[in-house]
């Protein structure tokens, strides 16, 4: 694993050969809180997981929702394209309903 500070305090690096950034407090603070770190998005990513474009960010940027496994369990990620990267945004378990939805929109792809 390869982690660098990138110029506006982000962090970025390659994880499983995809390339991840984040905001280090952000990740911090997400860490701290709920026991999530940005740095295993990938493993989420490389498991089953679903997709979907969601509201813009700040400046209009493409924002998306991921859902997808991490340690067993199901969890919600917003994150962005930023230049090469996937920037992540936040990360949290997902809740009761949420996970019937997510769930069933997983099967669709088995």
């Amino acid at each position: 694993m390869i982690i660098a500070a990138a110029p506006s305090l982000d962090y970025w690096g390659y994880i499983n050969n995809m390339k991840l950034s984040w905001t280090e407090a952000k990740r911090t603070k997400t860490l701290q809180e709920r026991g999530l770190d940005f740095a295993r998005a990938a493993e989420v990513f490389a498991g089953l997981h679903v997709t979907r474009a969601t509201h813009g960010g700040r400046g209009g940027e493409s924002r998306f929702i991921t859902a997808g496994f991490l340690d067993d369990r199901l969890m919600v990620m917003v994150w962005t394209l930023r230049g090469d990267a996937r920037h992540v945004i936040s990360m949290r378990y997902a809740h009761a309903k949420e996970q019937k939805l997510w769930k069933e929109e997983m099967d669709g792809l088995r």
